[in-house]
């Protein structure tokens, strides 16, 4: 199927939808000043093709400071680390390397690659935490490197011993991740939910004795833990535990000196709790039969009907939250205990323990957005319109993360069309992929209007996990390209850019990357690409 735009008129649209279901993104200041550069969006859309990804990385530093400040107000010291994992771009970690020691801000790697990414980037190693599962080289890399290393078992701690003892590696700092807390005896006992990931807490004692033969070549700095949730209470009690585990490591006559709370913080993609409140409850309704399906067929995102009765539960992200972030990590220290009754951040700083937090997504929080192409737009037998974007659901997997959100119309500048199809028209929006299942979400999307052909539509927020977290080379379509941008005279100027990995901070400014103030020293755009034909280009 090719991805060449077919000339043609829209079709003419179906009445304006009864009530609109819409689902609009929450933009915050930068990104909403961004999309409404249309000309600066469409040109380097021109002149880097489609689909293309946009990257803000002085947003990065600004949501570092944030949660920073978290830190401040419970008077905790400690590190802030990104997980990389959340997305390869290259400008996005290079700016938070130049936050320098003021932020505290580090990196969590996840594999090799990672690993040496950061480095290149400009972290050094005591920056670096290393998480996930390990190979040898992995390891290797790390210790040779001062990296921390988040240790998951008793395996990880002999291999970590072993390379350090062949290879005279220096000594390696670990964290003991650990998993399947308890909440105290006292009340009702309640186990946290299972993770890949650590060592259950009953077997901490088998863990410390294998630190323990290895004290010469590794060095217990605290423990961590990691859960996919984002309930409160589990993590609340996962920190508690975490604080009795430090207890058990002293008593064997180490030293620990920070508690690791993992990532799971949260984003709050959409605007408005009453969209997605209407929108899950129409869902519900479509599901039951009681209106026709909101989805490509009749998908009920885990919602299912057996015998007239609703079955299952929605498997999709909370797109709606009023509590993410820097919030959510501030009600987890304000949260009392559960067992010993006072704040967490308090018996932290009681216990003069750093803390640690690995936000992937958060930190990524109103990083970028992904744009994409409309190549054509036609009705379907059956009514429905189908609009195909120079893009696949790899590139923008919202339906891997279960992610409902609308994307934002961009309209050609050159007036052709306008005025036609006015008011909310619903859509399906299809990938460039010879496959029944390449649909970029699911959803029947409602926009403000029926598209046309070379229009582009822009998805808000997906830096966290949902740009480029799945892109494959599938049917030999081309990855999207990235670009870095940023605005002049600290926000009020106009847009420049650069190939995201031809961002460097020193790009940005001419002196403090770790405030982000100093003369703009770039002088032009894009490194061998030149000025995209229909952009405001310095």
């Amino acid at each position: 199927m090719s991805n060449a735009p077919m000339h043609q008129e829209p079709p003419s649209p179906e009445p304006p939808f009864p009530e609109p279901l819409y689902l609009e993104p929450r933009l915050e200041s930068a990104l909403e000043s961004l999309l409404k550069e249309t000309s600066f969006l469409q040109g380097l859309v021109a002149a880097l093709g489609s689909p293309l990804h946009i990257l803000l990385p002085e947003q990065i530093a600004s949501n570092a400071e944030r949660f920073r400040g978290v830190f401040r107000r419970h008077q905790l010291t400690g590190r802030i680390f990104f997980a990389h994992k959340a997305n390869r771009s290259s400008s996005l970690v290079r700016r938070l390397a130049a936050t320098g020691e003021r932020l505290g801000a580090g990196l969590d790697v996840a594999s090799l690659g990672e690993l040496r990414h950061g480095l290149g980037a400009g972290f050094a190693g005591e920056r670096v935490v290393a998480t996930g599962p390990k190979s040898p080289e992995f390891l290797w890399l790390a210790a040779r490197s001062g990296v921390t290393v988040n240790a998951d078992g008793v395996q990880e701690v002999e291999e970590a011993a072993r390379l350090v003892r062949t290879y005279g590696l220096p000594r390696v700092r670990l964290l003991l991740r650990l998993s399947e807390f308890e909440t105290p005896a006292s009340g009702t006992r309640t186990l946290s939910r299972r993770s890949r990931f650590g060592t259950p807490v009953k077997a901490l004692d088998t863990l410390l004795d294998a630190v323990e033969r290895h004290r010469d070549a590794l060095e217990p700095i605290g423990v961590g833990y990691h859960l996919d949730t984002t309930g409160l209470d589990e993590k609340a009690t996962a920190l508690e535990g975490c604080l009795r585990a430090m207890e058990e490591l002293r008593i064997r006559g180490f030293t620990p000196r920070a508690v690791d709370v993992g990532g799971g913080f949260g984003t709050g993609y959409l605007a408005h709790a009453g969209q997605w409140d209407r929108y899950t409850s129409a869902l519900t309704d479509a599901v039951m039969g009681g209106r026709p399906p909101l989805t490509w067929g009749g998908h009920g995102y885990g919602l299912r009907v057996e015998n007239g009765t609703l079955k299952g539960s929605l498997a999709l992200y909370p797109a709606y939250r009023s509590v993410a972030g820097p919030g959510y990590l501030d009600a987890l220290l304000s949260r009392p205990a559960p067992g010993l009754g006072r704040p967490l951040g308090t018996l932290l700083l009681e216990s003069m323990y750093e803390l640690f937090a690995e936000p992937g997504r958060a930190l990524a929080d109103q990083c970028g957005l992904s744009l994409a192409t409309v190549l054509e737009v036609r009705r379907a037998e059956a009514g429905e319109y189908l609009v195909r974007l120079a893009m696949n659901a790899g590139d923008v997997s919202l339906e891997d993360h279960g992610v409902l959100m609308d994307p934002v119309l961009l309209p050609q500048e050159d007036g052709r069309g306008h005025g036609r199809g006015e008011g909310p028209v619903g859509v399906h929006l299809m990938g460039n992929l010879c496959l029944e299942s390449d649909l970029i979400t699911r959803r029947r999307v409602c926009l403000p209007r029926l598209p046309r052909q070379g229009d582009l539509l822009a998805f808000a927020n997906t830096a966290g996990y949902c740009m480029d977290f799945g892109a494959t080379h599938a049917q030999q379509q081309p990855l999207a390209r990235r670009v870095a941008v940023w605005q002049e005279e600290r926000g009020t100027g106009g847009w420049r850019w650069r190939l995201d990995e031809e961002y460097w901070p020193i790009t940005r400014t001419g002196t403090d990357t770790d405030t982000g103030t100093g003369t703009d020293t770039d002088t032009g755009s894009g490194s061998g690409t030149g000025t995209p034909t229909g952009g405001p280009y310095a």
